[in-house]
């Protein structure tokens, strides 16, 4: 390695040895609200002529940026506020949800050469060393499945591979981190819902929920759990952000936080700000910062990455868009971070937790003890048409 002044290693060592280690693992970013965009943008139509995947208008991502980024993988969320604000909407949030995960189907469609749909943990590395993207999905929020099992057995069909439980409000199933509790954690619906994804093999996603919830799952859940997009709030105090009591929990359930580049999640804003005023400056180096307590409260085989690029209108300095993905890597080389644990970080902690929520689930649905949850219906007849269908049966079977 260069050495500058005698103590400090040259700038371009760190950027060379964290590009090599971008090319040799998959930094998988845990949240990406991109199909937000493309939805409401592009009016859910990516046939436009001003659609270009290299280049948009708006936002914090696109192809070009991506590539330069040197970014190996992506679970793209299909998010749907837990109130539309849509003038004039039409669409239940289910539908919504569905027109995301449809448009991102179809953009892999289009773009086969950039992006590699993956479904299991084992298609992760040998798409990335295709050279593709690896791409993933997830929900963020249970009001996106109309209080339905069908429809998230549904979705899991399509790709989805993580839900979060909810979004900024609280929903039938568990209590949000920014709305008043309704639960105090998780209902009893929400218990079930648990074990129902434990079974079905799709991760659960603890970002946005409440403290009594988060420590209500990692009591509860057999499999691994993830924060998609989250901070700490040791040195936060957003109640977005994760308190180290839940850290604790998380490592000996196995699963990993995925630092989020929210600013107002990374260091704390005036109380009194006046909305015309700055938010308070976070960097790369408030990231870091974020990365480097979680691993030295649970260790770096629970710390991951997750942006929430495109779900904030501003990023960090020098982290506004998925260009700056290597600023990290550099930061935590500068930093003196092992370069397997750097790894650990990137993409292979989030790989262990796929893999290890496939083989519960494997196991769960070979054994057959745990009961699929039905959603509940009523009769769609009324009692003089059963009697019609009850008589008509006892003839055909010869009754």
């Amino acid at each position: 390695m260069m050495v500058a002044n005698g103590n400090h290693i040259d700038n371009d060592t760190y950027r060379i040895d964290a590009a090599r280690l971008l090319e040799t693992v998959p930094l998988i970013d845990g949240h990406n609200d991109f199909a937000y965009i493309l939805r409401g943008w592009f009016r859910n139509d990516l046939n436009r002529s001003d659609f270009d995947i290299n280049q948009l208008p708006i936002g914090q991502t696109d192809l070009r940026r991506l590539w330069k980024g040197k970014l190996g993988g992506q679970f793209w969320s299909a998010f749907v506020p837990c109130s539309p604000k849509e003038d004039g909407a039409t669409y239940s949030i289910l539908a919504q949800t569905l027109q995301q995960i449809d448009l991102l189907h179809e953009l892999f469609r289009q773009h086969p050469k950039a992006f590699g749909f993956v479904h299991r943990s084992s298609d992760i590395l040998p798409t990335f060393r295709a050279g593709k993207l690896v791409s993933l999905l997830g929900i963020e929020g249970l009001h996106q499945i109309d209080g339905s099992m069908s429809a998230l057995r549904m979705l899991y069909r399509l790709g989805v591979r993580y839900a979060t439980l909810c979004h900024n409000s609280c929903n039938e199933f568990v209590d949000s981190a920014t709305a008043p509790a309704t639960h105090n954690g998780l209902s009893k619906r929400g218990l079930d819902v648990i074990t129902e994804m434990n079974r079905m093999g799709m991760i659960v996603d603890l970002s946005h929920t409440s403290h009594e919830a988060q420590m209500d799952v990692l009591r509860h859940t057999k499999a691994p759990v993830i924060y998609s997009h989250s901070s700490c709030f040791a040195l936060c105090q957003n109640p977005r952000n994760v308190r180290d009591e839940a850290l604790l929990a998380l490592k000996a359930n196995g699963g990993i936080i995925m630092i989020c580049f929210v600013p107002s999640l990374l260091v704390p804003q005036p109380k009194d700000r006046a909305s015309n005023e700055p938010r308070s400056t976070s960097s790369v180096q408030s990231v870091v910062d974020h990365i480097m307590h979680a691993a030295n409260t649970i260790g770096w085989a629970h710390v991951g990455i997750g942006s929430d690029f495109d779900g904030m209108l501003e990023g960090p300095t020098d982290l506004d868009d998925t260009t700056g993905f290597p600023a990290i890597i550099e930061e935590l080389l500068k930093r003196g971070v092992d370069e397997e644990d750097i790894k650990s970080l990137m993409g292979l902690n989030i790989l262990r937790v796929m893999e290890d929520v496939e083989a519960l689930s494997r196991v769960a649905q070979d054994i057959g003890d745990w009961d699929v949850l039905c959603d509940e219906i009523g009769s769609p007849w009324t009692p003089e048409q059963i009697s019609l269908l009850l008589a008509r049966g006892s003839l055909r079977n010869g009754e």
